[in-house]
């Protein structure tokens, strides 16, 4: 179909956004992996300890899984978060000054951004900044080589896409990107979710339910009834689950902003918990919230600038405790108040989705914003840790009363500094004492220590190979072709495994005599000198690609540390496309295997200026890797199918992502 402005609208619009943000505010390849000068500084955390509120969970309902009606999935007006925020339709939408209140999710971080933008100014002046030469440099590492063979035990089936996330619930659902993978597997079961799909299969590959969307599996209206009147519904994003081997009970969490019009609708902001209540997930759910508004109601602190929302809620798990963490923005404003850690007594929250007359359990609730502020700014995407075993590492004597260890990056992208665009820090936190969690009063210390590390900082985003893109083409002023979105250098999924934490970033690096993005990855081992927290990077390496990219890696492992990361593999001779790496105690592999070749383009409508959109289309934000007890799982985006117009079945209109499972013995 050919677009004009009458049919159109805008997604989240990139630009306004980032003018918003922008307001606030060399080491040579050796190996594939290398272990860190053991003579540097550590920087233990000292200072004022992070505050500490509580609240309760709210209990929402009792749902499932379930098959929803499949809509046409035809455009239909609003198509758009945007559209229906503002009323108004392409170009018209991107001016209004209420086009960007409500409704984000997965937004930079501030300071790093406009770090970014200095970059790109300098770039296109062709200037480099005064202080370059102090400057921390750019990494340089050594290409990894693209094969299509696989290792032992591989296999791979088509996840959820965007027709299943427009289609599901009858159609009443906005057009979304990125997906946001979450990937949970145990029992025999794997259950995947994306913006806003979620879906269960057997290990073969096999569905055992139909799509339900999130609205409907959370309980919840759902996001959009097109029609006179017409009402929207709660907005919810950044899906993540996790079965537990412990208790044998599958988490599946997401952000709520109830700021609909719908009946019922409270105008604030929730993190959103469902717990199930046997091992099976195709049975029942029970569903909770907790307020994470921070205005001083509802039992919340009262922040600067807030009402706001978490943003990106991550999930973590020890044997006592669940734990999210997320990045506090201002609802109106942006304002930035750093990261956000909540923990919950996990006995006490499976009792109550057992039992819904049970107690419910409280929340604690942790202002971790400032305790790096003098290590360079307000800290940002703190990754809980999950273990494979389903339990914490408990050798220790301090921490037989319970932990739950987190890494963090520490590119603050502050101007003028050395590491305003690199760094070579990460941090390892521990909360510790979680087994108060089951009392009424928890009593819990957040720790943590600043470790050298290998050098990572800002991705550039990622072009990609030319191919089909009717969305593009069908524009009134048609468009070329756009490049991927790589976000920045937070720290992605943390595994605990052999009593060292896994994890890898997005990271800016030259490989081949020129800059790509590929990304680095750390394997951290804590421990306590009496009750400090000490940390040190005992495995790090690079992955990367000449000519082209690799972005958003997920570290799976088993408790032995051997297994892999899942990739997007990316560039001017790669349409987007599912890869992975293997991993052990020695390493990575000098190979990047193609799980599943992309069938074209990225032809979103997010990149697009038509729609708000700067040049790069929304990707990822994040993947997602489990081990099972025997394989190593991993979810990654790509594009499915070559489609010739931007129709059903082929595609919906404004978007063609889709998702690709993976399994390998590790």
């Amino acid at each position: 179909m050919r677009i004009g402005y009458k049919s159109i609208s805008l997604s989240k619009p990139k630009a306004p956004l980032i003018a918003a943000l922008l307001s606030l505010v060399c080491i040579a390849w050796a190996p594939q992996s290398q272990a860190a000068d053991p003579e540097v500084r550590h920087d233990p955390g000292v200072g004022t300890a992070a505050p500490q509120t509580v609240e309760r969970l709210t209990l929402i309902g009792q749902s499932s899984i379930h098959s929803t009606a499949i809509g046409s999935g035809a455009f239909a007006s609003p198509e758009t978060v945007d559209e229906q925020e503002t009323g108004l339709k392409g170009q018209a939408a991107l001016r209004s000054a209420t086009s960007a209140l409500h409704r984000r999710a997965n937004l930079p971080i501030p300071s790093k951004e406009a770090a970014r933008f200095r970059a790109a100014l300098a770039r296109a002046n062709g200037a480099l900044s005064a202080d370059a030469a102090q400057a921390i440099q750019e990494p340089v590492t050594r290409s990894s080589r693209v094969v299509n063979f696989q290792e032992d035990g591989f296999s791979s089936f088509d996840g959820l896409s965007h027709v299943d996330q427009r289609t599901a619930n009858g159609g009443n659902q906005f057009s979304l990107e990125p997906p946001d993978q979450a990937l949970c597997v145990g029992n025999g079961y794997v259950v995947e979710a994306v913006n806003d799909v979620i879906r269960v299969f057997d290990t073969s590959g096999t569905p055992l339910t139909g799509v339900s969307d999130l609205n409907s599996f959370f309980g919840l209206a759902p996001q959009v009834i097109r029609g006179t009147p017409r009402i929207t519904g709660p907005f919810v994003s950044d899906p993540k689950c996790f079965y537990d081997r412990q208790t044998r009970r599958w988490f599946v969490t997401t952000l709520l902003e109830d700021n609909g019009n719908n009946t019922g609708a409270t105008g604030r902001n929730f993190n959103v918990i469902a717990v199930s209540q046997t091992p099976d997930p195709t049975g029942p759910f029970t569903v909770f919230k907790y307020d994470v508004t921070d205005d001083g109601l509802n039992g919340t602190p009262n922040h600067v600038g807030c009402p706001c929302f978490g943003d990106q809620p991550l999930l973590g798990a020890d044997k006592f405790g669940i734990y999210q963490s997320t990045n506090e923005f201002g609802d109106a404003t942006f304002n930035f108040n750093g990261a956000q850690i909540y923990a919950i007594s996990k006995a006490g929250i499976v009792a109550a989705a057992d039992s819904p007359g049970s107690p419910l359990p409280v929340v604690v609730h942790i202002d971790a914003s400032q305790q790096l502020v003098p290590f360079g700014g307000l800290s940002y995407t703190i990754q809980p840790a999950v273990s494979p075993k389903g339990q914490d590492d408990d050798s220790a004597s301090f921490v037989k009363t319970g932990v739950e260890y987190f890494l963090s990056a520490l590119q603050f992208g502050a101007p003028g500094t050395p590491d305003e665009h690199f760094d070579n820090r990460i941090a390892v936190w521990a909360l510790t004492n979680t087994r108060s969690l089951n009392t009424d009063f928890p009593t819990l210390t957040l720790s943590f220590d600043v470790m050298p590390s290998e050098t990572y900082g800002q991705p550039d985003n990622a072009d990609q190979k030319p191919g089909p893109t009717p969305l593009a083409t069908s524009l009134l002023k048609p468009e070329p072709l756009e490049l991927i979105q790589t976000n920045d250098d937070r720290m992605n999924q943390v595994i605990f495994a052999n009593g060292r934490l896994y994890s890898g970033v997005n990271t800016k690096l030259t490989v081949a005599g020129e800059s790509r993005t590929g990304i680095a990855w750390f394997a951290v081992k804590p421990r306590f000198e009496g009750p400090t927290l000490k940390g040190r990077v005992v495995k790090q390496g690079y992955v990367a690609v000449a000519g082209n990219h690799v972005l958003y890696p997920s570290v799976g492992v088993n408790e032995d540390g051997e297994g892999a990361i899942g990739v997007t593999l990316v560039g001017p001779d790669y349409f987007p496309s599912a890869a992975y790496i293997t991993i052990d105690e020695g390493g990575t592999s000098p190979f990047v295997h193609v799980a599943s070749a992309g069938q074209g383009p990225d032809d979103g409508f997010t990149g697009y200026a038509f729609f708000g959109g700067n040049g790069a289309g929304r990707w990822g934000d994040y993947s997602a890797a489990v081990w099972d007890g025997d394989r190593i799982w991993f979810a990654n985006e790509y594009i499915p199918k070559s489609c010739a117009v931007n129709a059903l079945p082929c595609r919906t209109t404004l978007a063609n992502w889709g998702t690709r499972v993976s399994k390998v013995k590790p």
